[in-house]
């Protein structure tokens, strides 16, 4: 069975696929860089790598959290390394393929998501790293 990342973005709770998991990690100060996409916080530095910063939240037109999370889960998409924003981690488990959703999503969260995992009884929404980097659709941005 796959290995899962379970983690909080608000009320929700998520899966990613943890082979796209590098690690997760507290970030320290995040560097804002001008002209960017609402949804890229910024740049910060870990192990002599630079990452650029991806706030979930804004890349899934979610309402921003208050204080700003400083945990992330660090994934390569494209050969370029990332820092995406989650409210808090919670686990790594193993569990059955993912399914695709049986009903509609709202655009937002059908965008970033591959499917359901089920987990303890509930149905996750499985998030694609490289869908969260990308962030918004052209239209939600305008």
């Amino acid at each position: 069975m796959p290995l899962y990342l379970i983690a909080r973005l608000g009320d929700e709770t998520v899966a990613l696929e943890a082979h796209h998991v590098g690690s997760v990690v507290e970030l320290g100060q995040v560097t804002p860089v001008p002209r960017v996409a609402p949804h890229v916080a910024g740049l910060c530095a870990l192990r002599s790598r630079v990452l650029t910063v991806i706030d979930v939240h804004a890349a899934l037109e979610l309402p921003p959290p208050d204080p700003r999370p400083a945990t992330a889960a660090l994934c390569d998409v494209a050969g370029h390394g990332y820092a995406l924003l989650l409210d808090r981690v919670e686990d790594v488990v193993e569990a059955p393929e993912p399914t695709p959703c049986p009903a509609a999503l709202a655009p937002n969260w059908a965008r970033a998501t591959l499917g359901l995992v089920e987990f303890g009884g509930a149905s996750l929404l499985l998030l694609d790293p490289a869908r969260l980097v990308d962030g918004p659709s052209p239209a939600a941005a305008a």
